[in-house]
This record gives structure tokens, sequence and C-alpha cells, in this order.
């Protein structure tokens, strides 16, 4: 044995000769984008450990820049959890320079995602979503393997989803002008369903950089679980009675939970990515809100709601904020269901005035 081993065991037989504690391995150190996938995160490891926050609360994922703290706990991070999917198309690049090593979960790819394609009509046909289908179990939980991240393969090409259009990450646009979410709506977060997928991929993920707190984690997770549902059950509840009263959103982010909860979005004033729209296009939403008897338009905190208020002009249509974000919300572990709830509070009371 080297002198250095001899030294490093007793240096060890001390510490326990006197009784002081070694220190156990650390909790995994994770980064989160938005404060949604933030909350779930945080579930998880609730009293493990914190995740920390890359997108500050008011600031638009699509352009924010990080801090030269964000950036130091980027470069520390095990594991970077992200929606992916052009919603922060910065932040791959950021990763990959600052992070290399670091395991990232890029949830809109992981193969338990629901995706819907990004929107650009103005008019929305209402369909029938068929969401009794849609429903608490029929996800096939249990077999996620990781192979929605992949540890080896940050550009996830082993995903072989090419439908999916995933290599619009390397945009860097400031601003929504000229932004491209790409073919896939990033707003997946909004559908609970996906909300319950994801948690168990980062519980999965977690549980293998930290075995030692694996029962922790899987304990959180089946609460996350049933927090989430009854969050779902609650909102199904209040929307079900207005589910066929149409609405407009002045950005299109919210087709994940329309779907999800079956409601009638009649169209968009501006598109996912939040482009100011043009005057053919206000024009045309204009005669969407006088055709179809629109009685709410939906606003975001955030956004400047004068467009929106002078197209909810033109029929008397009643304006409700509803937050995708939860910027309004306590953050931390039961922001998210909070959230669901709180926009379906917001919506029925706007509909339910009709």
């Amino acid at each position: 044995m080297t002198g250095t081993g001899k030294h490093w065991i007793g240096a060890m037989t001390l510490v326990a000769g006197l009784g002081l504690p070694v220190a156990a391995a650390a909790e995994p150190a994770v980064v989160t984008d938005i404060a949604p996938v933030e909350s779930l995160v945080a579930r998880v490891m609730q009293g493990v450990g914190t995740p920390g926050r890359l997108v500050p609360r008011g600031a638009s994922p699509h352009d924010a820049r990080l801090k030269p703290s964000d950036a130091a706990a980027l470069a520390k991070a095990d594991l970077v959890v992200m929606v992916g999917g052009g919603l922060t198309p910065w932040l791959s690049e950021a990763q990959q320079s600052l992070a290399p090593e670091a395991h990232v979960i890029r949830l809109m790819e992981a193969e338990t995602s629901i995706v819907l394609p990004t929107r650009d009509e103005v008019e929305f046909a209402h369909e029938d979503h068929g969401h009794e289908a849609h429903g608490h179990d029929e996800k096939g939980h249990d077999d996620h393997a990781h192979e929605g991240h992949g540890h080896d393969d940050h550009a996830h090409d082993d995903h072989a989803h090419d439908e999916k259009g995933h290599d619009d990450h390397g945009h860097d646009e400031a601003g929504h002008d000229g932004h491209d979410h790409g073919p896939n709506d990033p707003h997946g977060w909004l559908d609970p369903e996906n909300a319950r997928a994801w948690a168990r991929l980062i519980a999965d993920e977690l549980i293998e950089q930290d075995p030692e707190n694996a029962a922790v984690y899987r304990e959180n997770l089946a609460q996350a679980d049933a927090e989430i549902v009854a969050a779902q059950d609650k909102a199904r509840a209040l929307l079900e009675p207005v589910k066929d009263v149409p609405f407009v959103v002045s950005h299109d982010a919210f087709q994940y939970f329309e779907k999800a909860f079956d409601v009638t979005a009649a169209g968009a004033i501006a598109l996912s990515d939040a482009r100011a729209p043009g005057p053919k296009r206000v024009a045309e939403i204009r005669e969407v809100l006088e055709k179809r008897g629109v009685a709410c338009v939906l606003t975001e905190p955030g956004l400047n709601p004068a467009l929106a208020q002078s197209v909810a002009e033109v029929t008397g249509a009643r304006l409700v904020a509803l937050d995708p974000m939860g910027m309004e919300l306590a953050e931390g572990p039961g922001l998210y269901p909070a959230m669901i709830v709180e926009m379906a509070t917001r919506l029925a009371g706007c509909l339910s005035e009709n």
C-alpha cells in the first residue's frame, strides 16, 4: 500500500474514532428552465435538495439571458431539466458550453410526451378531443427507462423522432420577432398528463444519480402524481359546464390546456411564438369573434393587453388573464398543481358569465 493510501485510511479511522460524521455524497445539483418545470423537480426532490431555475419570473423563455450567477449554477449542474422543443433555444447551446458532462432531460423529446403541432391558422375548429381516453392511467408510466433523455447524447439523436423537428435548438434570435418554435408547440407543460410523465422521468434520473435517496424520491413521486391528478379533476369539474363556450387567446400558448380539458378555443390573435400579428390577422380574428360569439379573450401577465382589449371591444368580450408560467403563485413544489387549478378557475369564471 502506498503512503498516501495509509494516510487516507488513517485519517478516516481517526474521524470514526472521534465519533465525527463522515460526509455523505451531496444530492445532485439540478437546474431547470421555467417555473412549472422547477416545481415538478422541487416536488420530487423535496426533503433532499432544491433545484435552481434559469429563466427569471416575468422573463420570456424564448430570449432570456443567463446572469453570471445562473451561468455558474449551470456549470456546476449534474442534471439539467428543460422543456426543449424550441422553448429555450439559447439554453441548449449554453448547456453544451458550460455543462457538457451534465445529464440532460429535454422533456418534450421524451417518448412519453404528448406533442402537438404548432398552429398557424387564425380560427380554430372545435373538435371532439376525446379526452375521456386522456385519463389518469393510460400512459404506462412505469416503462420510461430513461429513453426520453439519453445520458451520452445531449442532442437526442437516438430518438429517431424525425417528426418532432428538434433541430431548431440553435436559434439565437433576440426577442419574439422572427422566432420560430419549429413544427411542434413547445408549451407541453400545460397538459397535466405530460407533467405526470415528466415527474416520473425526473424521479428515474434522480434515483439513478442518487440511489441513497431513492425511497424519498419514490414517495415524493407518488404524492406529486396524486396532487396533479387532484388538480386535473378539479380543473375538469370547473370547466365541464362551460367547455362549449368559445374564447380567443391573445397568444397561442394554451393548446395543450385546451385539449386536456376539451374547451373551445376559437382562434388566436398572435401565434405561439408571440410575434406581433399584422393588420390582416387582426382583422380576421375580429371576424372570428363576431361569427363565433366569443365570450372571452385570454391575456397573460407580462404581455401588453392593449391589442387584446381592442379586439375584444368588437363584440364586448371580456378579458381574462391566464398565467401559463405561474408567475403570480408561490414558487416551489406546489406551484404546478396550483397553476392548473388557478387557470381553470379564471377561465371558467369568465366563460360562465356568458
